[in-house]
């Protein structure tokens, strides 16, 4: 059907998906000071316009609103004209504590208190 649409009306269309999913996702990737909304996700990548992040590749960091998600080492894999495609090489799952190297019991204390 969109063979048969004069080329202004399919670019609009095209603008109105494009800023529809933007608005739609909370997920963003974020490269220095820049970010990026991510215009859909899969396991081991996802999509951004392709106006604004063909440059794209290397370490990042993936959002959920404010929330880090993780840290990601990508590569660009796909280009379909309007969205690059990005898989991940790695993706560290980020946390808000430092890691353990042990096991620490459920009903441990927190912290000690000194006599005074």
């Amino acid at each position: 059907m969109s063979d048969f649409l004069p080329k202004e009306v399919r670019e609009g269309l095209e603008l109105a998906r494009k800023r529809d999913l933007k608005r739609r996702s909370r997920l963003r990737v974020r490269v220095g000071d820049e970010t990026y909304p991510i215009l859909r996700s899969w396991e081991d990548g996802f999509a951004l316009d392709r106006d604004n992040a063909d440059h794209l590749r290397g370490l990042v960091d993936v959002y959920d609103g404010t929330r880090h998600l993780y840290q990601a080492l990508i590569v660009a894999s796909t280009d379909d004209g309007h969205e690059m495609s990005f898989e991940f090489k790695r993706a560290t799952p980020a946390s808000d504590k430092p890691p353990l190297d042990y096991l620490r019991a459920e009903d441990a204390p927190v912290a000690l208190l000194g006599r005074d």
